[in-house]
């Protein structure tokens, strides 16, 4: 279907819309704000338009009107466009909005499951939750699976965040962070741990501390309390801030330790 093929098809289109409707004091500088486009581009096209007679602009009134061929090329225009979106819409209903997770139990295509997220990780389990949703295709035990039609809600508490704040470079870095109070804060237990800036990579090197994720840090503590877990990050000096703004920004609860020593 040929639907503004040729370049500027559009453009003149939704002018020629515009003009249609008739607005009284209708101006260039209006179409322009209206179709976010440049006035001289908006008196280029109405010049094409004008050239081909589907508008005419009146003398006593100096306003632009759509002609009979005006009138006649909109409709079969909007008629086009509407065919099109309407094979769109039916193609795109063909589509599954499929969802990946782990198989709990060996499954079968077209059965029913239900959800829960442990750890992280989203597990399709025979054991009824508050989510539900029907296999795509057969999976063993352990491996990932496809889901559609999924339903309910799943259960899931938002994790906590804890930043460590270290001492910068210019300020003693890892030689002047109280070491002790890092080892009791990370002996408390974190699902996953986050580290930002050079200092903070001598600080884990030093406590012996394995680090799950150091770049695009504050992303990856977001999506991570989302699922649940709890996140301990190192941060230096003021990079607190890009984290803490972030974790607001998503109503996630944090709490901040300073461990530079006196």
């Amino acid at each position: 279907m040929k639907v503004f093929k040729k370049k500027g098809e559009l453009t003149r289109f939704q002018i020629l819309a515009e003009i249609a409707k008739q607005q009284p004091h209708l101006r260039q500088k209006n179409i322009a704000e209206k179709l976010g486009i440049t006035v001289q581009a908006v008196s280029e096209n109405i010049k094409s338009l004008t050239d081909n007679c589907f508008v005419e602009i009146r003398e006593d009134s100096a306003r632009y009107h759509i002609t009979k061929r005006g009138i006649e090329k909109l409709k079969k225009e909007a008629a086009n466009l509407r065919k099109y979106a309407d094979e769109v819409s039916e193609t795109m209903n063909t589509y599954k909005s499929i969802w990946p997770a782990i198989a709990a139990d060996d499954l079968k295509e077209g059965q029913n499951v239900w959800l829960k997220m442990e750890n992280g990780i989203l597990y399709a389990v025979k054991e009824k939750s508050s989510a539900y949703a029907e296999v795509l295709n057969d999976a063993k035990k352990g491996e990932d699976v496809a889901l559609i039609k999924l339903n309910g809600i799943i259960d899931l508490v938002t994790g906590n965040v804890v930043i460590i704040k270290l001492p910068v470079i210019n300020k003693g870095g890892s030689r002047t962070a109280d070491l002790q109070r890092i080892h009791d804060i990370y002996n408390k237990g974190f699902d996953r741990v986050g580290i930002m800036g050079t200092v903070s990579r001598a600080v884990i090197d030093k406590t012996g501390i394995s680090a799950d994720f150091e770049f695009a840090t504050p992303h990856a503590t977001v999506a991570a309390a989302k699922r649940g877990l709890n996140v301990l990050v190192f941060a230096v000096g003021n990079m607190t801030k890009s984290i803490t703004t972030k974790l607001d920004e998503e109503g996630i609860h944090y709490i901040i330790e300073d461990v530079s020593m006196p």
